[in-house]
């Protein structure tokens, strides 16, 4: 196991790690030890009480969080004639349909963080799945990133929607912006997102289902929040 530095340790004891915290303290000690030399992100990681091998317990979807993340989004739409033109005028960074799959098929190009593609064109996209899949860029109708509402998809996109979905550990892992938001825009984050991960229990769900929460920093140690869902 790697050892942590000199700077991590010196952070560790400002808290007391063996404490569950509020949301609000939480994230006051986590922007106040975000003092790396560059805008660090805020992260939350949060372990819930499912089993994702099951269909029927599966928690996936997506938020528009109040301020964003702090990050410049880069949006890239699959689409034909008018929904191509409503993309363009909507903002989007790239548009294109069959040309865009082989750009990305041939030249391993990726330089985007969000694909929103209309129904139509679901099954020439599909014929990326292997590629987009382990990369979390795979359009879903879950997540609001297959739609004929493209133009509301690509606002979003750039507005700071976020998808949440589980990983093979049952973990959900957000970024809800950066340390420069500061304690108050950040709880408004974290609780925006956190309703959403609450209305998305699935029925099949038994017992707590947020098992632990954690927030961090890009360069912080995590800190444990209090829930009790």
């Amino acid at each position: 196991m790697a050892k942590h530095g000199k700077r991590y340790r010196q952070l560790r004891e400002k808290f007391d790690s063996s404490q569950t915290y509020s949301a609000h303290e939480a994230l006051g000690l986590t922007v106040d030890m975000a003092n790396a030399k560059f805008d660090e992100t805020i992260e939350v990681h949060l372990r819930l009480g499912v089993d994702s091998r099951h269909a029927d317990q599966q928690v996936r979807g997506s938020v528009v969080l109040p301020h964003g993340t702090g990050r410049e989004m880069r949006v890239l739409v699959i689409a034909k004639g008018p929904k191509a033109e409503e993309a363009k005028e909507a903002g989007a960074d790239f548009v294109g349909d069959e040309d865009m799959i082989q750009k990305i098929q041939n030249e391993n190009w990726f330089d985007f963080d969000i694909m929103i593609a209309t129904p139509d064109m679901m099954g020439v996209v599909g014929r990326l799945g292997r590629i987009l899949g382990p990369k979390g860029l795979m359009p879903n109708p879950k997540s609001g990133t297959v739609t004929m509402d493209v133009a509301k998809a690509v606002h979003d996109a750039k507005a700071g929607k976020i998808e949440y979905r589980l990983d093979k550990t049952n973990i959900i892992h957000c970024i809800i912006g950066k340390s420069s938001f500061g304690q108050e825009k950040l709880e408004e984050n974290f609780n925006t997102l956190l309703d959403a991960v609450i209305k998305a229990k699935p029925a099949a769900a038994k017992g707590r289902y947020i098992r632990s929460c954690t927030v961090t920093s890009s360069m912080g140690p995590g800190i444990k929040v209090e829930t009790s869902i």
